[in-house]
């Protein structure tokens, strides 16, 4: 979804690499997560928080697997997906990879709800009742629990998913999760609109919170608040002074995505 999943517009600035983009490059995969650690951990004690508390997401779309096996091998155990019928076709080469949690981030067409289920431990992406239906259902005859967040469109832009703020849809969602027996709401995820600063992605960061805040003041029966999870490779130190729970990097830790 991020640098790590979702497109942006190409900028002028991207046809030279930065420095540090440059020096990434040559670093190996190890290398990239050890750094992306020390940097969560400095944002978590800007903000008095516990580094230990905050999960890194391996965003791998695009990636092979080998690449992923690297992250593996360095400990990595949280890895994001954008496209169902990619992952499907990574997926054997990675079975035997133990102690991983695959999350779909990327927008789930309901005609591909099923095969999502079946390869996703959780589904990132939910921005509708019909959706949390389609999967409660499918979950349910598979005799499975599939955990999932709720995204906040929270810059309204037409072109992303996500559902809106304050919408009769949320509050939809929100109601209707006694009625869903076989999914796990943990929370909420957000994909802000892009800046180059990210201090520009604070704003949205913290409307996230306080929309997470508003909703677990409510006491809502099946809607867990546990996870927020927002920031990816350019701002994710933004989103950790904000609050986020999760962050997820693609970039920073696999290098630039070849050109598609």
């Amino acid at each position: 979804m991020c640098g790590d999943g979702r497109p942006r517009p190409s900028k002028p600035s991207e046809t030279r690499p930065s420095p540090r983009r440059c020096k990434r490059l040559r670093m190996s995969i190890a290398e990239n997560i050890a750094q992306v650690r020390e940097r969560m951990a400095a944002a978590a004690l800007r903000a008095g928080r516990n580094p230990d508390e905050i999960t890194l997401m391996g965003v791998s779309k695009t990636f092979p697997a080998e690449r992923i096996r690297e992250a593996y091998a360095a400990g990595l155990r949280v890895f994001g997906e954008n496209r169902v019928q990619e992952f499907a076709a990574k997926a054997p080469a990675l079975s035997e990879l133990r102690d991983t949690e695959w999350r779909l981030i990327g927008h789930l067409q309901t005609n591909k709800a099923a095969k999502a289920a079946e390869l996703f431990d959780a589904v990132d992406s939910v921005d509708s009742v019909r959706m949390a239906e389609k999967l409660n259902a499918i979950a349910e005859s598979g005799g499975k629990i599939l955990s999932v967040l709720i995204e906040i469109n929270v810059g309204g832009e037409k072109a992303k998913s996500g559902v809106a703020p304050g919408s009769d849809e949320l509050e939809k969602i929100l109601q209707g999760a006694p009625g869903w027996g076989n999914l796990k709401i943990q929370g909420l995820m957000a994909v802000p609109p892009y800046t180059e600063d990210p201090e520009g992605s604070r704003s949205y960061f913290r409307k996230l919170r306080q929309i997470r805040d508003s909703i677990a003041a409510r006491a809502l029966a099946q809607i867990g608040t546990a996870v927020l999870s927002m920031g990816m490779s350019h701002d994710f130190e933004v989103a950790i002074e904000e609050g986020a729970t999760c962050v997820r990097v693609g970039t920073a830790i696999f290098g630039v995505r070849a050109k598609t």
